[in-house]
């Protein structure tokens, strides 16, 4: 059986649209929105209220390798909050912040101010509702959230709810980033690790 061309499409994804298959709340769904001719995953969610760059593919092995946390991948987001961004706030957002409800601390990451009450965030993982559970964690809530740039894609001016294919220098580009990148989780990583050593002695 002939092996599917490789596809890599960088999606801008508009407020209201969800990255998953369930229609619990009716809501568009993203593969339905792009109605691309192939079928493509998405790679990392955007949840409903958020916007902007979602990379999908029809390479499987590639969505594990760009969320795996351990592979330090950057995704860089755009964020408008309702209070006034000050430097203790970049400080803790920078430093890591504990999150009660998933019994989980952040992974330091990069934090810029671009405006009174905005910041942009550089993370290398990918928690469940991570920024907004920072933000609130740091005694703000989030008014708007755009992803910009997933490692070295960027969403540009690419419009609302359209899509363009990654590809050229760009892709391999990408693609040389994922070259020493495993798409196996810290556990399987371990039990690798582990044939390894008794298979050397």
């Amino acid at each position: 059986m002939k092996k599917p061309r490789p596809v890599l499409l960088a999606v801008n994804k508009p407020k209201g649209v969800v990255c998953t298959a369930s229609d619990k709340d009716k809501a568009p769904n993203i593969v339905d929105m792009i109605q691309y001719p192939v079928r493509v995953y998405y790679v990392g969610r955007l949840d409903k209220d958020s916007e902007g760059l979602v990379l999908m593919t029809n390479q499987g092995d590639l969505v594990n390798k760009i969320m795996r946390s351990g592979n330090a991948h950057e995704k860089e987001y755009q964020v408008v909050v309702d209070r006034p961004v000050t430097a203790e706030f970049l400080a803790r957002m920078e430093k890591g912040v504990r999150l009660k409800e998933l019994d989980r601390t952040t992974l330091p990451c990069k934090v810029r101010k671009t405006g009174d009450k905005r910041f942009s965030i550089v993370l290398t993982q990918g928690l469940n509702r991570q920024i907004r559970r920072m933000c609130e964690a740091c005694g703000c809530h989030v008014r708007s959230l755009k992803r910009v740039r997933v490692m070295n894609i960027c969403l540009g001016d690419l419009k609302s709810g359209e899509y363009r294919q990654v590809e050229g220098a760009e892709y391999r580009e990408f693609m040389k980033l994922l070259e020493h990148s495993t798409n196996l989780s810290f556990r399987q990583q371990n039990a690798a690790r582990g044939r390894d050593q008794s298979d050397g002695e």
